[in-house]
């Protein structure tokens, strides 16, 4: 068991975090014997004792001075080191100049950031930044940037899990893993252009022959693409003429080819719930160019195929965000046409702020998809989980982490095919590692002319089954989170060679099931330091409903 001493201001923070990191805690009581005993800031300890003592601070504490160990430098927003990982560190951190372990800094390797003392029988270690004000920074301002590709808050409860474990204290958990699988792929699609005809001669179609006539002879040229593109898309500008005439196909009218691409995969279509409506941002009316040439009752017929096929549908905000009256009509234009009540939401151009969770949620929401970035790929909450926001009390976050324009457009990544694969390589490493999602988002008319990205799809489709991914519909994965989210610790008992553990576990046959992961303590000695991977030595069992288990360790 894990007691926890923090701010009262911090306890929201607190309780989500140890949602992600699902394993036995409690807010510290006095007069308790913990295994392990968590301390933020500069609070002193409360009467209760533990075996390891991990103290988080980005300042001076008067534990630094009784263990006679000074501070060498406090710093704002820096970058840590752990294992070959880089710890960005939004708030307040400070190093030492003795006892270092583990943790340095990425910019001064020989300024360790945490360090480890022997203290009253019990061994402590100090960290040098404070966790929770960290995991609030994520969870709601997020990451900017140039931090996107680090899973920040996975690494977060690695380090504290590792911590754990090499102080030779075992751990029970439960992993964001489904079992069966080895981690969770969303596929998803908003639906921005389902038909070309509807745009006549707008800033759209233009865009489209622009990029079909000279920008596919450039992407030749620097060997982006290849001839048979270059031929389709001068194909498609030929027959746009006849397609607005009613005489061709519109090539742009093609959400059921995702079904050849996903044989066998749930996969989640936004769609935009009204025509013409730019929606506003927080200074006034957003930009024209926002609004979508088509409503869902256009393509009523186009969401009941894709639903009959086993896909989702939900709604692609325009100004659920800012507004929640404008978000419940958004949401009951789909409920109607669609007859499913329990219905997500992922906001055009990923708008989104502050209050936007609460919004979303008096809305009527299930769960929004809008945590992610327009510009890159990458973990804007820094997590690979499913999270409550902090502003809300029910609506769940699935994080978006890889979306097609952010790796294609030249204002963006602008990134070749194989190094767009090889990037979407990269969180599914993530996602064998910590478990969690990769969520994708590939738009409705990006494997149609001109985009032609539909090669790349089917590659990262085939790199993610080849993994052992479970390919869920959105709603199904938040479900499993929420699954998992309820699932509590009765009791865990310690023996010599052996853990009896009871965990309470809701069944539901639609969803895979939980897993219990066992973490063998490590044989601590002073002085050495194992950092940036505790995941060696661990036994998974399933969970049923009720489930009392035994396992030899």
């Amino acid at each position: 068991m894990i007691g926890v001493l923090a701010d009262p201001g911090e306890h929201d923070v607190v309780r989500e975090f140890f949602e992600l990191f699902k394993t036995p805690w409690e807010f510290c009581q006095s007069d308790r014997l913990y295994d392990v005993l968590l301390s933020t800031g500069a609070r002193s300890v409360c009467g209760a004792t533990a075996k390891l003592l991990v103290i988080y601070s980005g300042e001076k504490t008067v534990g630094d001075e009784e263990a006679g160990v000074q501070i060498d430098a406090q710093r704002t927003s820096s970058v840590l080191s752990y294992g070959e990982r880089r710890l960005p560190v939004y708030g307040k951190s400070v190093t030492f100049r003795d006892k270092g372990i583990g943790l340095t800094t990425e910019a001064h390797p020989r300024e360790p950031a945490a360090y480890v003392v022997r203290a009253s029988g019990r061994l402590v270690v100090r960290i040098g930044y404070d966790l929770f004000r960290e995991v609030r920074v994520l969870l709601t301002a997020g990451q900017p940037p140039a931090n996107a590709g680090v899973p920040v808050l996975e690494i977060h409860i690695a380090l504290l899990r590792e911590v754990i474990i090499w102080s030779g204290t075992p751990l029970v958990e439960i992993p964001p893993v489904p079992e069966g699988y080895r981690f969770i792929a969303c596929l998803t699609h908003d639906v921005d252009h389902p038909s070309i005809r509807r745009h006549k001669w707008d800033r759209t179609t233009f865009g489209f022959l622009y990029r079909a006539c000279v920008g596919s002879v450039i992407n030749v040229c620097r060997g982006r693409a290849s001839v048979r593109d270059l031929l389709t898309n001068w194909a498609a500008v030929l027959t746009l003429p006849l397609v607005h005439l009613g005489l061709a196909k519109d090539f742009w009218r093609e959400l059921g080819r995702y079904g050849e691409i996903e044989p066998g995969a749930g996969s989640t279509f936004f769609v935009i719930p009204f025509k013409n409506r730019a929606g506003r941002t927080c200074d006034g009316q957003a930009p024209g160019r926002r609004a979508a040439r088509y409503g869902a009752r256009d393509i009523t017929d186009e969401m009941r195929q894709l639903m009959a096929a086993g896909c989702e549908v939900g709604v692609h905000g325009i100004d659920a965000w800012l507004d929640s009256s404008q978000g419940r009509e958004e949401l009951m234009e789909v409920v109607r046409l669609t007859g499913v009540s329990d219905i997500g939401v992922r906001m055009h151009w990923l708008y989104g702020g502050e209050g936007s969770p609460a919004n979303l949620e008096r809305a009527g929401f299930a769960y929004d998809s809008t945590s992610g970035y327009n510009e890159t790929v990458g973990y804007r909450a820094g997590t690979t989980q499913v999270f409550k926001p902090l502003g809300a009390t029910r609506l769940l976050e699935l994080p978006l982490h890889v979306m097609d324009t952010a790796l294609f457009f030249p204002g963006h990544l602008n990134l070749a095919p194989r190094e767009a694969r090889d990037r979407v390589s990269g969180f599914i490493d993530n996602a064998l590692r910590f478990g969690g999602t990769v969520t994708v988002n590939w738009h409705d008319r990006s494997v149609a002319p001109e985009r032609l990205w539909g090669r790349v799809y089917r590659d990262v489709i085939e790199d993610l089954k080849g993994k052992d991914a479970w390919f869920p519909t959105a709603s199904q994965a938040v479900s499993w989170f929420r699954k998992r989210r309820a699932a509590g610790f009765e009791s865990v008992k310690w023996g010599p060679a052996i853990v009896r553990a009871k965990v309470s576990v809701d069944v539901d046959e639609n969803l895979p099931g939980l897993r219990l992961r066992i973490h063998k303590a490590r044989e601590h000695r002073e002085g050495a330091w194992i950092g940036g991977d505790a995941s060696g030595e661990y036994v998974d069992i399933g969970l049923s409903q009720g489930t009392e288990a035994s396992v030899r360790i």
